[in-house]
């Protein structure tokens, strides 16, 4: 069974590349849920902005890089807009990648 910290290291690894800091760090992964059961993985995340124009790779990068490290689950990404995402949920890291 894989674990919520496992998990969001592996996350690190998810690079916004517009901003060139992982999403983890700029605060967009809002939750991580585990369903042992169903054997699935379910993330809840947010983007920069709702037009960001990479978008789409991100998600694809963060699906992609759950799927392969835990092939035996199924993994959903649920993309949600509120609370919104702004400079005050990066995490010292991802303030000092940044410059802030």
């Amino acid at each position: 069974m894989p674990e919520k910290d496992q998990i969001e290291a592996l996350l690190k690894r998810v690079i916004d590349p517009e901003l060139a800091v992982n999403i983890v760090d700029l605060g967009l992964v809002y939750g991580i849920r585990l369903d042992e059961q169903a054997e699935r993985i379910a993330l809840d995340m947010t983007l920069t902005s709702a037009g960001c124009p990479l978008g789409d790779v991100i998600i694809e990068e963060a699906y992609h890089l759950l799927q392969s490290h835990f092939p035996d689950f199924g993994v959903d990404i649920n993309l949600v807009w509120e609370p919104a995402w702004s400079l005050d949920r990066l995490t010292a890291e991802g303030r000092a990648a940044l410059g802030r």
